[in-house]
This record gives structure tokens, C-alpha cells and sequence, in this order.
């Protein structure tokens, strides 16, 4: 059997650029690249913005994150294809945060989300983000879609609320029941329409950037006509025409150690999303991508989006399949997308104050709509008991409580509901005794010896053996009723065995021992059988012998080892 070297530092954390780079990377290439780049760009223009509205920041700070932290995605990134930037997924964390400690508050625990990504990619973390179960990932990422079309009602509506827009998805959805007397029509009509013309372009141009489009078209409808509805301008106040100079946030102990549980939430939902956006890319692709590099990569990315002010960033999934749609051939179409979003910045600023509020709400709804796993969230409700209790714990979690406690109690539930599984896969057997016709084949004669010979108890223990069954084989040993000279225990079918299921055989041993009989192990893989001895199974409480034959018969003739 090949054993696959150890992979070296340089092999885990050289960027993929790096590689690409080695590859003969010519004109053609960055040509191909330069268009891939400008698509994903006019693509994350409007949902750059509309993310960093619906997370109760100003405009230009997810095209800074857009920015800054796309063009470090790609250019440390361990994807050819992954494109950074603002995520709808984090608008429900971003909007608390800015909530109870202010945009300083953000802009710090984005710092130290980063930190944690770099320090969890350097601890070659990455590899254990995909061990989350399905169930989860589609119970947070569904319960994320209906946050974020709960968010942007508001806006969709153009209602007027008495006070402050509550977070919590239930007093926000009676304040907003409130306020319906207040709607505005013509903000309604340019959701509606926005709506209308993103889903019409999608199915009869789909290769046209639709959102870009839609949020065009009621810029200029809004400017032309005069229309009474909220936008840009009248909230904020337009846009920079280009990125502020860099500059770190206020430290200090206190602060620091107040903003670290926002930060582990942003580092592991930024983990999460981003590997996943990677493995998508791989799947259309057929490329694999450096998980722990990514890590790295997606914290410098949050450093970086927060030294300029941005918000967090993340892989995106939506933009990354459309970079690899657009045929992009290398990370530099991720590095020219950025650098598109700057160029869009420093040329058209102006222009963004007469963007409707309510055209961008639009665009997030049709992100929700998208984002809604609602067939395979159909599929796990029907497919076990199991994994619809872990989707729905996630999904009502992720609504009704927070999205860090929706993900690790489906986690935690999901890793219960696998070790009751596993532990079930254990089981403790006699070999079948044999009819007299069948002992003459020679794959099965010391079985059918041990049929007539009551000195010897073979017992065989199947699937894996660790503390969730541990109990269970250990009883079952236990309750064995004879008085041999010798016990066999073949457990060559066990893929895989802990301490705690190397403690019961040693206990076992020990028992039989004492009672005069001897113990022989069979079959059990090197891992296996270092996992008994340092448990204390060795001679003479216990013996190994390579095959279930051998130890039988060894046990039979009383033979001992040399």
C-alpha cells in the first residue's frame, strides 16, 4: 500500500496566483481574465451596496470590503476562482453588531475576525469546516434568506416607522405591521418592477447582469420622473469617489475582549462561506482548492476590508460561479473585479445618489429568494427523523435566536445523532457453527472445529468500536456465560477503535485472566493493536496473532509465543 506524503508547508499555503503564475500565464489569459473580471464586477456593484444597507452601514463600505478585501481573496487565495466581498449571510451578525457597538465596534471585531481566520488556517483548521453536517448547512443558509427578506420590507414598501427598526425577526415583523398604513407606492412600484425585470432578464438574457440592469432602470426612472421614494442621496448622501486612506481601529484590552465573541462569529460563518463558495467553484471546475490557504487568505481579506473601513468579507458563492461562468482562467479575473468595483467608485460616484432604495431591496430579495435551499430543504425534512430534527433546530435557531447558536446546535445535535448511528454499526457475533456437510471446506475448518470444542469461544466484533458503543460490546463480553481455556476476539472487521473501546477489551482481559483462560487477539491493524497495548492488552493478559486461523489454532494447541 502507497502512503501519501506528509504535505509541506510551501504545498498547503502557496496561492493559487502563485501557481498560475508557474503555468505560463500569457495575454490570452489575461484577456479572458480582464472580461471574467468586469462581469463579476458589474455584478457585485448593486449587492455590494445593498448588503452594506441592509446591514445598517453606509453604501461604501461594502464597496470597500468589495475592494480591499476581494483583491486579497484572490491575490493569497488558495482558489483559482473564489471572488471576495460583503455577503448577504453576514448582514443579520453585521446589523447586531453595528446595533450594540457602533461602526467602531465593527470595524474592530472585522480586524480580529481576520486574525482568527489567519491563526485557524495556519492550525491547518480548514480541512475539519467541511466535517459540518448537510442538514446545517442547509438549515442556516434558509434561515438566512428569510432574515434577510425580512430585513429589506422596509425598504420594499417604503414604510415609515414610529421608531427604531427592532432586529429580532418577530417585534420587526409587528413593527413593520404597524407601519403598513405608511407604504409608499411608488417605492412599491419600483420594487415591483426591479423585481420584474431581474426575473424577465434571467430567463430570456440570462448572460446580461440583471441586478446592475434593474437598479440602472430605477435610477433613471426615479431621476426622470421625479418619483417620491427614499434613495442613496436623500439617506446618505451619495457615495466617495474613491477608497479613504487606511487606518487601524481604537484598541484597547477592554474593547478588544468585548468585540472577540462578534469576531469568532464573523471568522466562523466567514470560514464556513467561504469554503463552501470554494467547493462549489471545484465542482464546476474540476480543480481543488487549498482549504487552509483560503483560511489565510479570507483573514488578511478582513484585515485589509477593515483597515479602509469596510465590512466583512467572505468567498461569495453567486459571484464566484459567475466568475467561473464568464470563463475565468485565474485568480487575476478576482483581482480585476476589484479593481473594476474602484474604477466604478472613482467615475460614477455621483451618479449613485439617485438610486432607490427600494430597486436595491428588490435585488437582496431576489438573493433570498435564491439563497432558500427550498428543495433540498423539502428532501432533508423527508429523508429521516434525524437529519429533519437538525435542519429545523438550525433554521428556527438561526430566526428566532442568533445564527453562532443555530450552527452549533445543529452541529451538536447532527455529531449526537452520527455516534448513536456509528455506536448501532457495533455488534458482537458467534460465528456460525457449521453443518456437518460444510466442514470439509477448507476456508472454514477451524470454525467448524470450534462447534465441538468448548475450550475455545471465538467472538468477532464488527463496525466501529469506540465510546458510543463501548458500553454496549463491553456488556456484551461480559455476559459471556462459559468457562474456556481460551477466548478469540477477531476484530478485523473494525475499522476503527478509541480509548475507550480499548479500555472494555482490556478490562476483559484482565477478568479472564484472573479466571485462568487466555486472551488472543485477531486481526487487528497496526493502529489497532498500538491502541490495545498502550491500553494494556499485551502479554500475557492478551496476545495478537495476525488472522483469525492462526490465533484459533494456536489456541487450541495451548501454544505459546516464542
Amino acid at each position: 500500500m502507497l502512503i501519501a506524503a506528509e504535505p509541506s508547508f510551501r504545498d498547503l499555503f502557496t496561492p493559487k496566483l502563485a501557481t498560475v503564475l508557474r503555468e505560463r500565464y500569457g495575454p490570452a489569459d489575461l484577456k479572458v481574465d480582464a472580461v471574467a473580471g468586469l462581469t463579476v464586477a458589474i455584478v457585485a456593484l448593486p449587492l455590494s451596496m445593498a448588503i452594506a444597507i441592509a446591514s445598517g452601514v453606509e453604501p461604501e463600505r461594502g464597496l470597500y470590503a468589495a475592494i480591499a478585501g476581494g483583491f486579497l481573496v484572490s491575490l493569497l487565495g488558495g482558489s483559482r476562482f473564489q471572488i471576495g466581498g460583503p455577503a448577504g449571510a453576514f448582514i443579520v451578525l453585521v446589523a447586531a453588531t453595528v446595533a450594540r457597538h457602533g461602526v467602531d465596534g465593527l470595524i474592530l471585531a472585522t480586524m480580529l475576525s481576520g486574525a482568527i481566520l489567519m491563526a485557524a488556517g495556519f492550525l491547518r483548521l480548514g480541512t475539519f469546516i467541511k466535517y459540518i453536517p448537510y442538514p446545517v448547512t442547509v438549515g442556516f443558509t434558509s434561515g438566512i434568506a428569510v432574515i434577510i427578506l425580512a430585513s429589506q420590507l422596509k425598504d420594499l414598501f417604503g414604510l415609515t416607522l414610529a421608531g427604531k427598526e427592532p432586529g429580532p425577526i418577530v417585534p420587526k415583523l409587528a413593527a413593520l405591521a404597524a407601519a403598513l398604513p405608511s407604504a409608499n407606492l411608488p417605492a412599491i412600484g419600483v420594487a415591483v418592477a426591479s423585481i420584474a425585470l431581474i426575473l424577465v432578464l434571467r430567463r430570456l438574457r440570462p448572460h446580461w447582469p440583471g441586478f446592475l440592469i434593474a437598479v440602472a432602470a430605477a435610477a433613471v426612472a426615479t431621476a426622470m420622473l421625479a418619483l417620491p421614494v427614499e434613495t442613496i442621496g436623500s439617506r446618505f448622501g451619495g457615495i466617495p469617489g474613491g477608497l479613504p486612506l487606511p487606518r487601524l481601529p481604537v484598541f484597547s484590552a477592554a474593547k478588544v475582549a468585548e468585540m472577540l465573541p462578534a469576531a469568532f462569529s464573523f471568522a466562523l460563518l466567514g470560514a464556513i462561506e467561504s469554503l463552501l463558495s470554494a467547493v462549489v467553484a471545484d465542482s464546476m471546475t474540476g480543480r481543488r482548492h487549498r482549504s487552509n490557504c483560503e483560511l489565510v487568505a479570507q483573514g488578511a481579506a478582513n484585515i485589509g476590508s477593515a483597515l479602509f473601513g469596510g465590512i466583512c468579507v467572505t468567498g461569495t458563492i453567486a459571484r464566484t460561479a459567475t466568475n467561473v461562468r464568464a470563463g475565468a482562467r485565474s485568480p487575476i479575473s478576482g483581482m480585476l473585479h476589484s479593481l473594476s468595483v474602484l474604477g466604478f467608485m472613482v467615475l460614477a460616484a455621483p451618479l449613485a445618489r439617485f438610486i432607490p432604495l427600494s430597486a436595491l431591496a428588490a435585488v437582496l430579495a431576489v438573493v433570498a429568494w435564491n439563497m432558500a435551499e427550498k428543495r433540498e430543504f423539502g428532501v432533508l425534512l423527508c429523508a429521516s427523523r434525524g437529519d429533519a430534527v437538525v435542519l429545523l433546530a438550525t433554521f428556527l435557531l438561526v430566526i428566532f435566536r442568533d445564527l453562532t447558536e443555530g450552527i452549533l446546535a445543529g452541529f451538536g445535535i447532527g455529531t449526537l445523532l452520527f455516534l448513536h448511528r456509528m455506536a448501532q454499526t457495533a455488534e458482537v457475533r458467534r460465528p456460525r457453527p457449521l453443518v456437518e456437510e460444510d466442514r470439509a471446506d477448507a476456508r472454514d475448518a477451524y470454525d467448524a472445529a470450534l462447534s465441538t470444542d468448548p475450550d475455545v469461544v471465538v467472538y468477532r466484533i464488527s463496525g466501529a468500536f469506540f465510546f458510543g458503543s463501548a458500553s454496549a460490546v463491553a456488556a456484551a463480553l461480559d455476559r459471556i456465560g462459559e468457562h474456556p481455556r481460551a477466548y478469540v476476539i477477531d476484530v478485523s472487521e473494525v475499522p476503527l477503535l478509541d480509548s475507550s473501546a480499548a479500555a472494555s477489551i482490556a478490562g476483559f482481559a484482565g477478568r479472564a485472566r484472573r479466571n485462568g483462560a487466555e486472551v488472543f487477539v485477531a486481526g487487528a491493524k497496526p493502529q489497532i493493536r498500538r491502541m490495545l497495548r498502550t491500553h494494556g492488552v499485551r502479554p500475557p493478559a492478551g496476545r495478537f496473532r495476525g488472522t483469525l486461523a492462526a490465533a484459533v489454532a494456536e489456541a487450541r494447541l495451548g501454544a505459546k509465543p516464542a
